[in-house]
């Protein structure tokens, strides 16, 4: 699953992709562009390989801030994955890859729903501050 977050206001955006690649993230970042096309999105990332590829295409309203390694506690979709494995997956087995995939799905889809507890999860003054203009 590939997501951003608003940890202003809560907003939750997230794609389902068969793959954790360049080609996948470009899907994405095409994705985020058209929900959002009157804002400037400030995306932070990891140092993931397929965040630093040279193939990958950024739209013009998207700028890629990329943080230190090792320090995924600045990173607010961090916080939502950390949810989403705390809320949907707690000590289960599932038949099969289609029913861990709709799991995530319908807890990413429900938490995704209330957004000021999305932003409570996600926001950090600190953060906020430092990115503010």
């Amino acid at each position: 699953m590939y997501g951003a977050v608003s940890p202003e206001d809560g907003e939750l955006f997230s794609l389902v992709m068969p793959y954790a690649n360049t080609e996948c993230m470009n899907v994405f970042l095409d994705e985020l562009s058209k929900a959002y096309p009157d804002d400037y999105i400030l995306l932070l990332l990891d140092n993931a390989a397929w965040h630093r590829s040279s193939a990958m295409v950024v739209p013009d309203r998207i700028e890629l801030f990329p943080l230190l390694p090792y320090t995924p506690e600045l990173n607010p979709i961090e916080m939502i994955w950390d949810e989403v494995r705390e809320k949907g997956f707690r000590n289960e087995i599932f038949k099969n890859l289609e029913a861990v995939i709709d799991r995530l799905c319908l807890t990413v889809k429900e938490l995704a729903k209330d957004v000021q507890r999305v932003a409570s999860i996600t926001h950090r003054r600190r953060l906020i501050d430092a990115l503010s203009f």
